[in-house]
This record gives structure tokens, sequence and C-alpha cells, in this order.
């Protein structure tokens, strides 16, 4: 229950993207599937143990800038966390059907995905780019994202 309350409380207190600069490193593995390190929340990294928390706390971390990756890609929703996962939600339930020809392509056909790990380990990414790359994703089918992308990973 206690676990509940703080993803509540997550969503309730959540800031405008353009509003974080940094963002801080929740344990909290409610909503995590097993495999996953962490997950962007409202301006929150959720971990699920100790140990993926230290991952992400390194200095020049590739999971933290996944992570950012995704803070500034919901500012380039216009500003608004609800936008941004109510798009990350649409591009996953519409590769769906692509998890008959790869493994969990629903999630790694999201081209807000695509984008965060093509630069995950580029530091320098988002001090260059607006992160909106995912755009150009967004206009292929989920069967062409599959067909360029989905046999590099």
């Amino acid at each position: 229950m206690n676990k509940l309350f703080n993803i509540v409380s997550l969503i309730w207190h959540a800031r405008r993207p353009s509003r974080i600069s940094d963002m801080p490193i929740v344990r909290n593995s409610l909503l995590l599937r097993k495999g996953y390190a962490g997950l962007t929340f409202f301006g929150n990294i959720l971990a699920p143990s100790d140990d993926e928390a230290r991952g992400f706390e390194r200095k020049g971390s590739h999971m933290k800038n996944h992570e950012m990756i995704h803070l500034r890609q919901a500012q380039s929703t216009h500003d608004s966390w609800l936008l941004f996962y109510l798009l990350y939600g649409w591009y996953t339930l519409t590769a769906l059907p692509q998890n008959l020809k790869m493994r969990n392509a629903a999630y790694r056909l999201n081209p807000f995905e695509l984008e965060a790990y093509a630069h995950e380990h580029d530091l320098d990414y988002l001090k260059h780019n607006e992160a909106t790359e995912w755009r150009q994703y967004a206009r292929m089918s989920p069967r062409e994202r599959r067909l360029k992308y989905g046999h590099s990973r």
C-alpha cells in the first residue's frame, strides 16, 4: 500500500517537464517489469532496487542519460507529462502486432525508445539536441520501424 501511495504522491506533486533540470531517483518497483532498470515517471526515475539506483547515480551514466532524453521528449510534447504518456501508450499499442515478429517489439519500436536508445551513450546529446528525433520515427509505421531498426538490438 505504501508503494501505491508513493506513486500517487509523485503524480500529484509532478512539475511540468520544462521546470525539471534533473530527475531524482526513487526506489519503487511497483511499476517496473522484470528486466527493466528504470522508468521515467512524472519527473522522477523509478528504480527497482538500491543497486539499480546506484547505476543511475554514477557520473556519466548512460542509464540516466536515457531517462533524461525521455524528460526532454516530454518537454517536446507541449511540455505535458499527460500527452507524453498518452503518445507513449499509443505507440506501444500500435506496435503490439510486431511482437509476433520480434521480441518486445511494442517497447523497442516505440519512437521515444528508439531515440533514447540510439543516443543514450552520447552524454552530450542533450546539450546539442532538442530530443525531437522521435517524431521522424513516429511518422513510420511500426512495421517500417521493425524492418529498419528492429534487427540492430
